[in-house]
C-alpha cells in the first residue's frame, strides 16, 4: 500500500467530519436541515474520496477519473467555504448579518471557482535568465516539474505539455522534467507518455516523491518507451551541460551524499532535483545551477502563504553569493484538487547567458 493511499485511508473519517461540522453551518445559514441528511451527505463527500482510489490503482477509467475530479474541485471549495464561515462568524459579533450579506459572501466562493479551475488548466511559459561566468554560449533550457498525471489529471495534460513543448522547441535546446511526472492517484501504464515522442528535442526526466506511489517502474517504463532519458542518481553531458539527476530520497531526509567528483570542469554542472533542499550544500560542490519543483509555489490562496514560509525557497529563481542559481518552478499539474490561484501552471524557459 502506498503513502499515497494510506494517507488518504487515514484522513478520510476526519474529512468526513470535517463536512458534516461545514455543511451543518451552511445549511443553517440557508435555514437549517436534519442532522441525519448532513451525516448522508458528510458519508457520500468521504466516499467520493476514498472509493475512486482504489479503482485507479489497478485500471484508470473515465467514470473514476471524473468523480476523483469532483471531488478535488469539492475540497477546494470546502476550504474556501470555511473561511467564509470563520469570516460571517466574526462579523456577527459585531454586526447583524442579513441574509443578503450571507448569500453575497457564499456566492463568492463558485466565481473564485471558475478563476482557479481556469488557473490550474492554462499553462503559460515564463522565461528566466541566467548569467554564467563559465558558459561558453548562449543556451536554453525549458524547465517544468510536478505534471501529476493521475486521477484528476490523465492524458488530457500530457497532451498539453507536449503541445506546449512543440511550441518552444526551436528556440529551446533540452527539456527537463525535475519530478513528479506522475501524481501516484492512478496507475501508470506503459502508453501513457507516448505523446513525448513528438517533442523534437531531448527531454530529461528525474523521480520525485510521488513518482514512486504507483511504483516507480511503471513510470521509468512509460518514459522509456516514450523517449524519455532518465536521470536516476546519474548525469549526463549535454553540450556545455553535465547534467546529475538526484532521486527523491524518503528514507534518509539528511544532505543526499554525493561529492564533487560528479561536478565536471569545463561544464555549466546542473543538479536536478525534486525539492529545493540543500541548494547551499549542492553549490559549495560546484553545482552551478538547481532545478528543483515540489512546492507548486502553495498552489492557491490561502496555502500560497503558508507555503511561503515552510519553505526557505518557495518558487521562483535564486542566487547565492557564490553566483549559483536554484530555481523552483510552481508546476505544471496540481495535486488533489484541480485548482490555482496567485500561482501559475507553467513551463519556464531558463536562458543561460554568458556574464
Amino acid at each position: 500500500m502506498s503513502f499515497r493511499t494510506r494517507r488518504v485511508i487515514f484522513i478520510t473519517p476526519f474529512y468526513m467530519l470535517f463536512e458534516f461540522f461545514l455543511l451543518k453551518y451552511l445549511f443553517l445559514l440557508l435555514g437549517g436541515i436534519n442532522d441525519v441528511y448532513v451525516a448522508v451527505l458528510a458519508i457520500f463527500m468521504g466516499s467520493l474520496h476514498l472509493v475512486p482510489m482504489f479503482f485507479e490503482a489497478r485500471k484508470s477509467r473515465r467514470i473514476t477519473r471524473f468523480i476523483s475530479a469532483v471531488d478535488g474541485v469539492w475540497m477546494w471549495a470546502s476550504l474556501m467555504f470555511l473561511i467564509d464561515v470563520l469570516v460571517l462568524y466574526l462579523l456577527g459579533n459585531f454586526i447583524h448579518v442579513s441574509a443578503e450579506i450571507n448569500a453575497i459572501l457564499l456566492a463568492i466562493v463558485p466565481i473564485l471557482g471558475v478563476y482557479n479551475y481556469y488557473k490550474a488548466h492554462k499553462l503559460v511559459v515564463n522565461e528566466k535568465t541566467l548569467t554564467l561566468p563559465n558558459l561558453p554560449r548562449d543556451i536554453n533550457i525549458v524547465q517544468f516539474s510536478d505534471v501529476h498525471f493521475g486521477s484528476v489529471r490523465h492524458k488530457s495534460i500530457i497532451r498539453q505539455v507536449v503541445d506546449k513543448l512543440k511550441e518552444i522547441e526551436d528556440t529551446c535546446e533540452i527539456a527537463i522534467i525535475s519530478g513528479d511526472l506522475a501524481d501516484g492517484s492512478s496507475v501508470v501504464e506503459e502508453d501513457d507518455f507516448l505523446a513525448f515522442k513528438e517533442v523534437g528535442i531531448p527531454v530529461v526526466f528525474t523521480p520525485g516523491n510521488h513518482d514512486f506511489y504507483m511504483g516507480i517502474e511503471n513510470v521509468f517504463n512509460a518514459c522509456r518507451k516514450a523517449g524519455i532519458i532518465i536521470l536516476d542518481n546519474e548525469s549526463m553531458e549535454f553540450e556545455c551541460l553535465n547534467i546529475f539527476g538526484l532521486r527523491f530520497s524518503f528514507d534518509d531526509r539528511s544532505v543526499p551524499k554525493i561529492d564533487e567528483r560528479l561536478v565536471k570542469p569545463g561544464f555549466v554542472n546542473i543538479i536536478n532535483y525534486h525539492v529545493p533542499y540543500y541548494w547551499e550544500e549542492f553549490s559549495s560542490l560546484g553545482f552551478d545551477i538547481q532545478l528543483s519543483g515540489h512546492t507548486h509555489g502553495g498552489q492557491f490562496y490561502p496555502a500560497v502563504n503558508f507555503t511561503d514560509k515552510l519553505f526557505k525557497y518557495n518558487m521562483g529563481l535564486f542566487k547565492n553569493n557564490l553566483g549559483k542559481y536554484l530555481h523552483v518552478t510552481t508546476g505544471v499539474g496540481s495535486m488533489d484538487t484541480p485548482m490555482r490561484w496567485g500561482t501559475d501552471s507553467e513551463l519556464v524557459v531558463l536562458k543561460l547567458r554568458k556574464e
